[in-house]
């Protein structure tokens, strides 16, 4: 796994280091690559492009780090979001290839809320049990489409975990083409990092299964030419 460190301005306080907490490094492949996105299920609110809100963690401090990793495996689109219409993002760290992503550093409050908030239950109950996950690298905590934990590594001896489905990219008969909006706000988290450029973003998109056939390169480097700096 590579990672890059990416500076954010933040002050550099760990969240929830005056309780003591636990810290993990959140992994975001999908439209959580986005900052502004991410807020939205730290603080609550609705993102550009969005047709529903979140409610926001039981602690909504920004993250302490954020780092541009490369993650084994694959990501493909499949079934249909309630949230942006069109093919979610799904990951498969067994299939071959690079994930392009964005890893936040957090606390283990943050991350079960975060995960909570996509497996479409109440944030603020009990933390996590991360025993499995750790141990094993993969968790199935039930058949939701998010519900599967998976620690992708570590980043400075914390440990890298992501959410995804219980199912992986061999498995899916159906897949989905994302909504530009959707694709759009996954595409310009990535530029964001500072990392990857936007031919690298939308080559990369392009190829994801789901996304190709459909998105082409030269139409995803439009849509965010017409998304302007910030990708709303």
């Amino acid at each position: 796994m590579a990672f890059v460190d990416i500076p954010d301005g933040s002050s550099g306080a760990v969240p929830g280091s005056e309780a003591g907490a636990r810290l993990v490094w959140y992994a975001s492949y999908g439209s959580n690559t986005d900052p502004e996105r991410l807020a939205c299920y730290l603080r609550g609110g609705r993102p550009v492009g969005a047709v529903r809100g979140q409610p926001g963690c039981r602690d909504p401090r920004p993250p302490a780090r954020c780092a541009a990793v490369e993650l084994d495996g694959a990501v493909y689109f499949a079934t249909e979001s309630a949230v942006w219409s069109g093919g979610r993002a799904f990951y498969d760290p067994d299939a071959g290839g690079r994930v392009l992503a964005k890893a936040y550093l957090v606390s283990v409050e943050q991350f079960s809320d975060i995960a909570a908030q996509e497996m479409h239950r109440t944030p603020g109950g009990a933390c996590l049990d991360l025993t499995e996950v750790l141990a094993r690298g993969r968790s199935v905590l039930g058949q939701g489409r998010y519900e599967t934990l998976v620690c992708a590594g570590r980043l400075d001896g914390l440990p890298v975990l992501t959410f995804t489905a219980p199912w992986g990219l061999r498995d899916v008969t159906s897949f989905n083409p994302p909504s530009a909006a959707y694709v759009r706000c996954l595409a310009a988290g990535l530029v964001s990092a500072g990392v990857w450029d936007v031919p690298a973003v939308a080559a990369y998109l392009a190829a994801c299964p789901g996304a190709a056939g459909h998105w082409s390169a030269a139409a995803l480097t439009d849509l965010l030419d017409q998304a302007g700096p910030q990708g709303s």
